[in-house]
């Protein structure tokens, strides 16, 4: 085989492995979708808004938020519905999206 033809081969598997590889992220985000705000999901738990008081905790907030559930899961709840990092602390004035009960 020529070098040309070979260079045609190798270009040619490169282009099909990038289609694959292509094809299997846009599989796999439509498949992985999770939680998207423009599209509404029936029955999905209700989310309000909130602004944190002084005084206030995560721990408390989430106890207010949903009393009979478990505060820490509720935590986690928040923490993920406002992209916040595990550490995180609030201050008043801020805004946080919490599930409602």
């Amino acid at each position: 085989m020529t070098r040309r033809g070979r260079v045609v081969v190798v270009v040619f598997a490169a282009a099909v492995v990038l289609l694959a590889l292509w094809g299997a992220g846009a599989l796999v985000a439509r498949a992985g979708g999770g939680d998207h705000p423009a599209r509404p999901v029936p029955d999905a738990p209700k989310v309000v808004q909130v602004e944190v008081r002084p005084g206030d905790t995560l721990w408390g907030i989430a106890e207010r938020a949903e009393p009979r559930a478990d505060t820490r899961r509720t935590v986690q709840r928040i923490l993920r519905l406002n992209g916040l990092p595990e550490d995180a602390l609030v201050q008043p004035g801020q805004r946080l999206r919490v599930p409602a009960s």
